[in-house]
């Protein structure tokens, strides 16, 4: 079951309030006259080179310390889809902050693994598990179409029924004595990889024109003080 959507990010229609929605157009029409020339350019030429169909998934991460760290390596890699499992627990609490990475990402919370595999594999996406003991190098992965990378907690790894339920395990290689790096180490080197992979596998961004609207609607709205009075005036 998903338990929770972004907070920073809104799928179509933006519902600003029971009885007052918009289109992504909309909003793209209503709030651009409020920021800069400049800014609306950064705006768009982000939104064009997000890569919709790669999604990190993070399972049971008990310190946000590490979720904020692995938030930030996915956004400047050009990722827009972001899971998290949680655990039963609270996350144990962190003083470290997404230096707003979370404003530019969708970010989906699962209630349980179960869950979140089912919605991924109901949407196409293939499951890519890290996993220490896979004889599978990351090198070896075919990411040219809609992938999902896993990555587990610091302590265990993925869980059991992730290595069961995921379509492939596969581990970063290590040539020395050290077995294991930390997640956010982990997490900004696979995203490199597949960042450089797609690059040179796939001739050009997977991303719809309905997406890219999507998305600049977004930062837009993101980006604007006040957005919600402004939208609600009309203006």
């Amino acid at each position: 079951m998903l338990i929770s959507r972004s907070k920073f990010f809104s799928t179509e229609p933006f519902y600003i309030t029971e009885n007052l929605q918009f289109s992504a157009q909309e909003v793209i029409n209503k709030l651009s006259p409020f920021l800069t020339e400049d800014r609306l350019n950064k705006i768009q030429k982000v939104a064009n080179s997000r890569i919709w169909d790669i999604e990190p998934v993070l399972e049971n991460i008990y310190d946000r310390g590490n979720i904020s760290a692995v938030m930030r390596s996915a956004e400047a890699f050009g990722f827009i889809n972001f899971n998290v499992i949680s655990p039963g627990e609270k996350f144990k609490n962190s003083k470290r902050v997404t230096q707003g990475a979370e404003k530019w990402l969708n970010v989906r919370e699962f209630k349980s693994t179960k869950d979140c595999v089912r919605d991924l594999k109901q949407r196409g996406v293939k499951i890519f598990a890290t996993d220490l003991n896979s004889d599978i190098d990351l090198e070896d992965a075919d990411f040219s179409g809609p992938s999902a990378l896993v990555l587990g907690n610091e302590k265990e790894g993925i869980s059991a029924e992730m290595a069961e339920l995921a379509d492939h395990r596969i581990c970063i290689p290590m040539n020395g004595f050290i077995q294991s790096f930390n997640i956010s180490v982990a997490a900004a080197l696979s995203f490199y990889h597949i960042y450089n992979f797609r690059l040179k596998c796939v001739q050009k961004n997977v991303i719809t024109s309905e997406q890219i609207d999507l998305i600049k609607a977004n930062y837009i709205f993101n980006s604007v003080q006040r957005p919600i009075q402004i939208l609600k005036s009309g203006l």
